[in-house]
């Protein structure tokens, strides 16, 4: 029987594990904390997860929140214009729902779900001195934390990666009573030139159904407001203020809301950043990364547990194809290849929402407005955000696409 250990207890490790376990493989991961310290702690994440992603965890039976979670049906995109009105307003449904379930609420459930199938659930605050260890004690070892010490072990790829420096202020701010959407939910995605970016879209949490507030401000610019901010009521009042100065139509959504709890507020920022994704320890053994260790972006697009719910289910595939061979450094490099196969257009997508847009992606915007196959092209994008492509990149290419989107009309 091989035996894994996994660092981390995220989406992608814990994906990862319990596929590994229901393929008999022996399996250790090590977390810095325990399910219920993790319930019972501060938000960690804006997760909205797209069909493709929330098929990795039907797969796997851990789709406990089905009858629980409210249903994300579309996206919706608002551009407000210089008046104080909208220049763009659409929306679109999704060809299948979306869904986004509070960190504290599931992976509490998923550390069970994994310790119920005889996984070794590890509590400890791994430090590098430990993954010689780890590695000495299994067949391959796998970071799926970027955070800390173990997640620097990781080389910055300067080829891959864009950007040095964070590209955003983000805010996150969970609350109940926000009036719904008609006549379907949604993501709400607003982009205000200049100032940043707010969307937001119904979720659970320990107290049942929410709204999820993500805000991105232009670093420097005025939504770039929440260093000063000390308590959760000056972060839910910080927030108000945000929506009743740039998005209005927004605020009128949120007379009523207050947070779902003292620990539903977050702030920060960082640098968006790829690694290389094989690392070497003082033995000079190999370890590797996955997920956020590696592939890190911006919130903007909403894709971080995709990707990690995605990079598990490749990683599981290639680790059950490999068999009893050695992991050695070759296949690490192979594996991630085929995750940035995939990956690589989610980063290129995100990057590109993260500056001024170009002129083709705002004809492709503006045509979303009164073509509805363009409108779905852009929402289900989200879903697979490599359907985007060329078209989101290529000037020509966007005029290809619109010329047979209107020819087919």
């Amino acid at each position: 029987m091989r035996h894994i250990t996994i660092i981390g207890a995220g989406q992608s490790g814990l994906l990862l594990g319990i596929g590994l376990l229901k393929a008999g493989y022996r399996v250790t991961i090590v977390s810095n904390r325990t399910g219920e310290e993790i319930a019972s702690g501060r938000i960690t994440s804006s997760q909205c997860m797209f069909d493709m992603a929330l098929e990795v965890e039907r797969r796997l039976d851990v789709d406990f929140w089905h009858d629980d979670c409210p249903d994300i049906e579309g996206i919706g995109f608002i551009l407000p214009d210089p008046a104080g009105g909208k220049a763009l307003d659409w929306a679109y449904r999704l060809d299948r729902p979306a869904r986004s379930v509070d960190q504290r609420v599931k992976m509490p459930r998923f550390m069970q779900a994994f310790e119920d199938l005889g996984g070794a659930l590890v509590i400890h605050d791994a430090e590098l001195a430990d993954l010689d260890r780890y590695r000495a004690a299994s067949d391959l070892v796998i970071v799926a934390s970027g955070k800390g010490e173990i997640g620097r072990l990781f080389e910055r790829d300067a080829e891959k990666s864009a950007f040095d420096k964070p590209m955003r202020a983000l805010g996150l701010t969970y609350v109940h009573g926000m009036e719904p959407h008609r006549p379907f939910s949604r993501v709400s995605f607003n982009l205000i030139p200049g100032v940043g970016e707010y969307f937001v879209f119904p979720a659970l949490t320990h107290s049942g159904p929410c709204e999820i507030m993500v805000f991105e401000g232009i670093p420097g610019g005025p939504m770039d407001c929440w260093g000063d901010v000390k308590t959760p009521a000056e972060h839910l009042a910080r927030s108000k203020w945000i929506l009743d100065s740039f998005v209005p139509w927004e605020a009128e959504r949120c007379r009523h809301i207050e947070l779902t709890d003292g620990l539903g507020t977050l702030s920060g920022r960082f640098a968006p950043t790829i690694r290389k994704p094989v690392a070497h320890l003082p033995s000079g053994a190999a370890v590797m990364g996955m997920a956020d260790a590696l592939v890190l972006n911006d919130p903007i697009t909403g894709q971080g547990s995709n990707n990690a719910a995605k990079c598990a289910n490749i990683f599981l595939q290639e680790i059950l194809a490999h068999g009893d061979r050695p992991y050695d450094e070759a296949w690490m490099q192979r594996t991630f290849d085929r995750y940035w196969d995939y990956a690589r257009w989610v980063v290129g997508w995100t990057n590109g929402l993260l500056l001024p847009p170009p002129e083709h992606v705002v004809r492709l915007l503006q045509a979303a407005q009164g073509s509805p196959a363009v409108g779905r092209a852009i929402a289900n994008g989200f879903n697979d955000p490599t359907s985007f492509f060329p078209w989101f990149a290529d000037p020509q290419a966007a005029d290809r696409f619109l010329a047979q989107e209107a020819a087919a009309a």
